[in-house]
């Protein structure tokens, strides 16, 4: 048996199919988990890309810039 921790209390909890919260160790976790992404508690870094400097309006100051 393969037990993990609750990333949410750090409980030790069994990893298999008999726990439907898993990762989790309960619902209440697995709530209080997505309420923290729901909150932008947790979030994802964003790299910048190439689009994001075409439509950042830089287009404007340089008309030699293409969109292709």
């Amino acid at each position: 048996m393969t037990m993990i921790a609750c990333p949410t209390c750090q409980k030790k909890t069994e990893w298999s199919t008999d726990n439907v919260d898993r990762p989790f160790c309960s619902a209440k976790c697995k709530l209080i988990d997505l309420g923290e992404w729901a909150s932008e508690s947790y979030a994802i870094p964003q790299q910048t890309s190439d689009e994001e400097e075409i439509f950042s309006g830089t287009l404007e100051s340089d008309p030699n810039k293409s969109f292709l």
